[in-house]
């Protein structure tokens, strides 16, 4: 089958269980549960052990990964085998990882169900032989003492807010018998008060300061007032124009009105003349 055809066939696989809502324990995925080896094909073959490390440690720890290569050259043949310390991993990575594209390649992603390791182990050298015995998982240093052991994983406890509460509590008693006992033994001495002298200077300076203000003042009201008298020159001298304007255009208006009356009457006068002139040839 072609690699791609296995890639949908996943997908739709999964896209079909997460519609119908399957329970984990009956899903496809339950067959595979004694197996934290996943298959992992179609990707580029410049990629490296770390290259892949570093992809598929996004959904749990690698402890183990098989990066087939060529014999002769040492080249990778573009699938390999990662092994995850939590099975549950695996399903992640399935789910997720199959049918994406590295570097323009879509990958497969499946589960594998009985792995074995490869026996070409003498021809192998002697680094790719620990890795596949020993896995690539972070190995914790070997305890000296069980004290050590405790000293080093010993995590400090927090009292708990009563008992904190409870010293807060005893501690504001204490100090509030103290202040009584000490009000109680001696009454507080006298204090003395120096009484301020009167500064003759300052009335001076307040009567100065007042008179400024008041200078201040009247000169800000004599220039609001010849600001007001400008305001109504202003406006008076407009009215003025306006009135005159007003004046010469009844003038003309009366000046036109008489000419016209004017010729008017010469006209009719004309006219008068002229009848009795026709009147006269006609006798």
């Amino acid at each position: 089958m072609n690699p791609l055809t296995k890639v949908k066939l996943i997908n739709e696989l999964n896209e079909r269980e997460a519609d119908l809502g399957v329970k984990e324990s009956v899903s496809w995925h339950s067959e595979y549960k004694d197996s934290a080896w996943i298959f992992v094909g179609g990707f580029p073959y410049e990629l490296t052990e770390g290259d892949l490390i570093c992809v598929f440690s996004q959904y749990g720890e690698i402890v183990n990964i098989n990066l087939v290569r060529d014999k002769k050259t040492g080249k990778s043949k573009g699938f390999c085998f990662v092994c995850y310390e939590d099975q549950r991993s695996t399903i992640l990575a399935v789910d997720n990882f199959n049918g994406i594209k590295i570097k323009g390649r879509t990958i497969r992603v499946d589960h594998v169900k009985d792995y074995r390791p490869p026996k070409d182990s003498e021809d192998i050298d002697d680094i790719t032989k620990r890795l596949r015995e020993d896995g690539c998982a972070p190995k914790a240093p070997p305890s000296s003492s069980s004290s050590e052991e405790d000293d080093l994983f010993h995590v400090p406890v927090k009292k708990p807010k009563k008992d904190k509460k409870e010293k807060k509590k005893k501690k504001k008693e204490k100090k509030e018998k103290k202040n009584r006992a000490a009000s109680s033994s001696s009454s507080p001495p006298a204090v003395r008060v120096k009484q301020e002298k009167e500064d003759a200077a300052y009335d001076k300076y307040n009567q100065r300061d007042r008179g400024q203000q008041d200078g201040q003042g009247e000169r800000r009201r004599n220039r609001e007032e010849e600001e007001e008298r400008r305001r109504n020159r202003e406006e008076e001298e407009r009215r003025r124009k306006r009135e005159e304007e007003e004046r010469r255009r009844r003038d003309d208006r009366r000046e036109t009105e008489r000419d016209k009356d004017d010729r008017r009457r010469i006209s009719d006068r004309d006219e008068d003349r002229r009848r009795e002139r026709h009147r006269d040839d006609r006798r």
